[in-house]
């Protein structure tokens, strides 16, 4: 059991779901700023790869519709494809626990949404979330990805997935 950066108790059920964590005490302490919106990016779940399959799309959550308009509109103007995912309340409820205010993961199924909504308890404001775990690492290269659609500069490695959306975002804000 540990107290947040908020406040908020959170039973911990994984150690391996500590990205959450500090993205949670960031979320947070964006507030202090009384932002427009924040956008947070992050390899966090295997549960979305399975979803979205790897090297293909990003799951993307958000609190605020104007904002995920903008998102989407992002995505096409980059071409860094983001999927938009569903913030059921059935996902706040696989976090429930008797002996704190959450738990840090709802368990093996629907992970990717109960990690999102986890996140949203830290949110008091347009909040979009990125989770680019299966677009985040390229591990075959561009010489036999670039016939299947991936772009020339695609390498071995690291992507850089989102930094387009992120710049295309930006500049139509």
């Amino acid at each position: 059991m540990i107290r947040s950066r908020k406040g908020t108790t959170i039973e911990i059920i994984s150690t391996d779901a500590e990205g959450r964590m500090t993205l949670a005490d960031a979320l947070d302490y964006a507030a202090e700023f009384k932002p427009q919106a924040v956008v947070d990016l992050a390899t966090l779940t295997g549960s979305c790869v399975i979803a979205l399959g790897e090297n293909v799309a990003a799951g993307y959550f958000c609190n605020d519709e104007p904002l995920a308009q903008k998102v989407d509109e992002a995505s096409r103007a980059s071409a860094e494809k983001l999927w938009r995912l569903p913030l059921y309340p059935e996902y706040r409820e696989k976090i429930q626990t008797n002996y704190a205010d959450v738990k840090n993961t709802g368990g093996r199924y629907g992970g990717v949404g109960t990690s999102a909504v986890f996140l949203q308890e830290f949110t008091s404001y347009p909040w979009a979330h990125w989770d680019i775990a299966g677009m985040a690492q390229d591990g075959i290269g561009a010489s036999a990805l670039s016939p299947l659609g991936h772009p020339p500069y695609s390498i071995r490695g690291g992507t850089g997935f989102g930094v387009r959306a992120l710049v295309s975002l930006a500049r139509n804000w």
